[in-house]
């Protein structure tokens, strides 16, 4: 572990990102060697990634803004609540902006339009999540803690298991839409291609402009959040088997949480 630190936070931001891109296009290259995925095994690591997120959004975002705020004379709680809400807030409303075009619960079926807004949906909740894996790495700067590396990449690992079946769930219906598994299995990797660009400018903001991280870092954990409560969490519960993807979702939580109190 102490040879990452030998590496600038913007490039280990760049190789968090990079493997949570690889996970989305393991998942979309599904599309190449099966017609359909176990759905249990798919909803299992949208569940344990949402608790893993979960946990991040505290230990590995908001405290360390709490933490950081005080240090640089601003207010914690103001700071660490603005940012928090807003990042929600904005997330919220470009899901209902969408929603203006994707109604929820439509079928993405036989209309290539709607595929469309499908991988636009998919790509805008992969923004927030690149911004969270840069902030954090970025925060390495002014907090270079070995439990801070750690929640990084844990962070990091969190997200790229529920990208692993958000890559499936683009590629699959193109592939059912009639579209070629080579074209199919580009748009479904194509999704998180955002994740990289949006963790290198979130830790080129972090490690440049350290007086506005502990806002940034409240604002990446709101937007995180809401994606963890409208999507990830009510995505895993329409399993045939709610009570263990709850048990996965509090299992993530839990290792997240173990990992950064005892490395802590």
């Amino acid at each position: 572990m102490g040879e990452l630190f030998l590496l600038s936070p913007i490039l280990q931001a760049l190789l968090a990102s990079l493997m949570t891109w690889a996970l989305t296009a393991g998942g979309a290259a599904l599309v190449i060697f099966t017609r359909r995925t176990h759905p249990t095994a798919m909803d299992g690591m949208l569940a344990f990634g949402a608790g893993v997120m979960l946990a991040s959004s505290y230990w590995s975002l908001l405290s360390p803004a709490i933490d950081l705020a005080g240090a640089l004379g601003q207010s914690p709680f103001w700071t660490a609540a603005a940012g928090f809400l807003l990042g929600g807030a904005l997330l919220m409303g470009c899901d209902a902006l969408l929603s203006h075009l994707l109604p929820h619960g439509a079928e993405i079926t036989g209309n290539r339009r709607r595929s469309a807004l499908l991988i636009a949906s998919i790509t805008l909740h992969n923004i927030p999540e690149g911004l969270a894996v840069g902030v954090t790495f970025g925060a390495l700067a002014a907090l270079p803690a070995p439990a801070a590396l750690t929640g990084a990449w844990m962070l990091a690992v969190g997200i790229g298991l529920q990208n692993f079946p958000e890559g499936a769930a683009v590629s699959l219906p193109l592939r059912r839409e009639g579209l070629p598994r080579g074209r199919a299995f580009f748009w479904g990797q194509a999704s998180a291609i955002v994740e990289p660009v949006a963790a290198v400018l979130g830790a080129l903001l972090a490690v440049h402009v350290q007086t506005i991280l502990p806002f940034t870092l409240s604002f990446a954990a709101g937007a995180m959040v809401v994606v963890v409560i409208a999507e990830l969490v009510p995505e895993s519960q329409r399993s045939a088997h709610p009570a263990f993807m709850t048990l996965a979702t509090m299992l993530g939580f839990a290792v997240m949480m173990i990992l950064d109190v005892a490395l802590g």
